[in-house]
């Protein structure tokens, strides 16, 4: 389901083209900040258990030629 809910005077087009797009993405640039610097920590092989995966996922892995067979 998507929001349509606009907030400020920009009219809605949703047959945009991109310039449309583009202008968008400035107006909503400011709202998104992204930290200075991203510290990543290593992690003990001790915490690491594997990858879980359910067995629907499973099957459609399985039926892709690319991971499958």
């Amino acid at each position: 389901m998507t929001n349509l809910k606009v907030h400020g005077s920009a009219p809605l087009d949703l047959e945009g083209d991109l310039a449309s797009l583009r202008g968008d993405c400035a107006r909503m640039a400011a709202h998104w900040s992204a930290p200075a610097t991203v510290t990543s920590l290593p992690v003990s092989p001790s915490r690491i258990h594997g990858v879980t995966v359910p067995p629907t996922s499973a099957r459609l892995l399985d039926a892709m030629s690319d991971y499958g067979d």
